[in-house]
């Protein structure tokens, strides 16, 4: 994780953004592919496949994910392909040609995330053996074309394109620009190089600017900074019903850890929040976190905490927790471990 130095200005205890955070748009990957050309159309056995491609591979299931993804990428989708290129690569460490191929089919339609992992793969296969094709193009291409693409939207104010440009050059002021622009991903990672020492501040002022990021970036939309917020509102000011709801956001947000946590603490395993106790649907909810058996080593944790629950249900009680969790599912997003895009 690289660290980000910030010179924003805190006025009167808050940072103030460029524009309003109604403008943030709030999405399950959070943030969404520029591109050049058009989306292929998908349809519906396809997009049902890249959707669920695209949720196993953000429950840390790359391998269960690939067949779904494949069904997308051969139909044309540039995300799909994108995706496909990220499993591959990293179940085999590194960028074979197979993933290659997919990043590169993803490019060649402007994607730029497809761009940039062509443009950091430094351990490239073909490189390792010395026998890459002389058409293939030099990561420093990608990198260069990704830049060309990115800039002139990033200077037009395009927030995506602003933390592209800091992916692209790894120059704070684009994380900076990009978080005033109403990025929440780009508006965590304030909050946390802040937390670390970045930029210039008195004492109290950091902390401060720590909590309006974590705040703006938790509005946005984005569960990690939820999650963070909770610790940090209760932590400074002792605030038990925002620290609430923001795990309670967390968890219908469909994040592993708003989850876990929300569960956890209507079930009083442990009290912690001064949530009411409510058994059922901490069973319920903590149920949930099953779907994610072989991503993230959730498992053992669950394996833990729901038969300390269930000890102090009735039968009666397990079982309406179940059509609880049934009931959960269809009404909430997937589970996801929201990883950022751009892997490394």
């Amino acid at each position: 994780m690289e660290t980000h130095t910030s010179t924003f200005v805190v006025f009167s205890g808050k940072i103030e953004p460029l524009i309003s955070i109604n403008r943030i748009i709030i999405c399950a990957l959070l943030l969404t592919t520029l591109t050049n050309n058009a989306h292929a159309e998908l349809n519906t056995e396809q997009k049902l496949a890249k959707t669920k491609g695209i949720t196993l591979y953000n429950q840390y299931k790359a391998t269960s994910a690939m067949p779904f993804l494949t069904i997308a990428a051969e139909a044309g989708d540039h995300e799909a392909q994108y995706y496909l290129g990220e499993s591959l690569r990293r179940k085999n460490h590194y960028m074979n040609p197979e993933a290659r191929k997919w990043y590169e089919a993803s490019a060649t339609q402007g994607d730029l995330y497809a761009m940039i992992q062509l443009g950091r793969s430094e351990k490239d296969f073909c490189a390792l053996s010395n026998d890459c094709p002389p058409e293939q193009k030099l990561p420093i291409e990608w990198l260069k074309q990704a830049k060309h693409i990115a800039e002139p939207k990033a200077i037009q104010g395009d927030a995506e394109a602003m933390y592209v440009m800091y992916e692209l050059t790894i120059d704070d002021v684009w994380l900076e620009k990009s978080a005033f622009e109403g990025n929440p991903l780009a508006q965590y990672w304030m909050a946390i190089g802040t937390r670390q020492g970045d930029g210039f501040f008195l004492p109290w002022k950091r902390h401060e600017a720590v909590g309006e990021w974590l705040r703006l970036s938790a509005q946005g939309g984005y569960p990690p900074a939820m999650m963070e917020y909770a610790a940090f509102i209760y932590e400074d000011h002792g605030d038990l019903a925002v620290a609430r709801h923001w795990i309670y956001e967390a968890a219908n947000a469909g994040y592993e850890s708003g989850i876990s946590s929300y569960g956890a603490y209507l079930a009083h395993s442990p009290s912690l929040f001064d949530f009411p106790l409510d058994l059922v649907k901490g069973y319920a909810v903590t149920s949930l976190l099953t779907e994610l058996d072989g991503g993230g080593d959730v498992q053992v944790y669950v394996n833990e905490t729901l038969p300390e629950i269930a000890e102090k249900m009735t039968p009666e009680q397990i079982l309406e927790a179940y059509e609880l969790a049934k009931e959960w599912k269809t009404t909430h997003p997937p589970l996801s471990f929201f990883p950022d895009k751009l892997s490394r």
